[in-house]
């Protein structure tokens, strides 16, 4: 999503948040990817099950549910 200064809105992974200005929140980069958070304790329970939290983002965004993919571990 992109914001009024053009800038792109992120979501915190561990508690939902939009955050409108990523610049000077804690981050954490996992399998090549930035992750953007509202505080030091979201950015701690990321990096404790940061495998969790891609799954869920993942999930949300339908990447596991694509017609034609291999779900595994899904019931």
């Amino acid at each position: 999503m992109k914001n009024a200064q053009g800038q792109g809105q992120h979501l915190d992974p561990v508690c939902g948040k939009t955050l409108d200005t990523p610049e000077g929140r804690p981050t954490a980069e996992y399998k090549k990817r930035r992750y953007f958070f509202c505080s030091e304790r979201c950015r701690h329970a990321f990096e404790r099950q940061a495998e969790r939290f891609r799954f869920n983002e993942l999930a949300r965004v339908g990447a596991l549910m694509t017609p034609g993919r291999v779900r595994w571990g899904i019931a």
